[in-house]
């Protein structure tokens, strides 16, 4: 029989598991929404991690608002790479890993969620 294992994030353990968002976005060509239209952009896939409990559920109907109104991403400069053209976070924190803390943009992160729900308030998300 298979084994069936619930993974937990620091700081929810037990017994709640993970929510995991992921993000697909091919190469394309930039529109006139974008800084260079015509010119190309490499697409990308990107993971974000949530708790799944009443909070983790909240902020997950509220970032897939967000991302409805296309406010999550943006095609730019990479903060991180300096490369140009590609998609890029648009100031809308996500927690990339389920460990590491803060500074490894995981967990435990205790006032996480109540960041980014101002955040996405900010930004008419509600």
């Amino acid at each position: 029989l298979p084994i069936c294992v619930r993974i937990h994030l620091p700081g929810f353990e037990y017994p709640w598991g993970i929510i995991e968002i992921e993000y697909y976005f091919p190469d394309g060509i930039q529109s006139d929404k974008h800084p260079n239209p015509g010119q190309r952009y490499q697409g990308t896939i990107r993971r974000a991690y949530l708790p799944d409990n009443a909070e983790g559920n909240e902020v997950l109907k509220l970032l897939r608002k967000a991302f409805d109104r296309k406010l999550i991403f943006t095609v730019g400069e990479s903060r991180t790479t300096g490369v140009k053209n590609v998609v890029t976070w648009n100031d809308i924190h996500h927690k990339t890993n389920t460990h590491g803390g803060p500074a490894g943009f995981g967990y435990p992160d205790p006032d996480y969620l109540k960041r980014v729900k101002e955040e996405l308030r900010a930004k008419g998300i509600e």
